[in-house]
């Protein structure tokens, strides 16, 4: 069961130049800083009501963040949705043959188990699954 919408991404090519407008212009207030070395990245969040706004800066030149800025620039990068129970939600993707880019839960920011949906099966938008501790 899907619970809520997380967090929008949007990947970056210089977080300190983006927490100026998120942060200084906007006003936004920064809640959470984490670098994830197991997806080359450093995170910023910023909560907005129940959601978030994460901004997304590749640590290495060939992580895959790193590739989308090449190509994309600084833009939306994904959606995140919060799952109650990512294990069986990865068994019913899989049943059903969507284009998964982990078959195996990784580790997200805050320590949370995540999974990432292919654009290719969800209409164009790259969806991250990640499972929410209980509640």
């Amino acid at each position: 069961m899907i619970r809520n919408i997380d967090h929008i991404a949007i990947a970056v090519s210089d977080l300190e130049e983006a927490l100026g407008f998120w942060r200084d212009t906007l006003g936004l207030k920064l809640t959470h800083r984490e670098e994830i070395p197991s997806q080359q990245v450093d995170t910023a969040f910023f909560e907005i009501g129940a959601s978030k706004i994460e901004l997304v800066e590749p640590t290495t030149e060939d992580s895959g963040i790193a590739r989308f800025v090449k190509k994309q620039g600084s833009s939306m990068h994904h959606i995140a949705l919060e799952v109650e129970d990512l294990s069986s939600m990865l068994v019913n993707l899989k049943s059903k043959g969507l284009h998964l880019l982990n078959d195996v839960p990784v580790d997200g920011a805050a320590g949370k188990r995540a999974i990432f949906i292919h654009p290719d099966s969800t209409g164009g938008v790259l969806l991250e699954l990640y499972e929410s501790g209980p509640s």
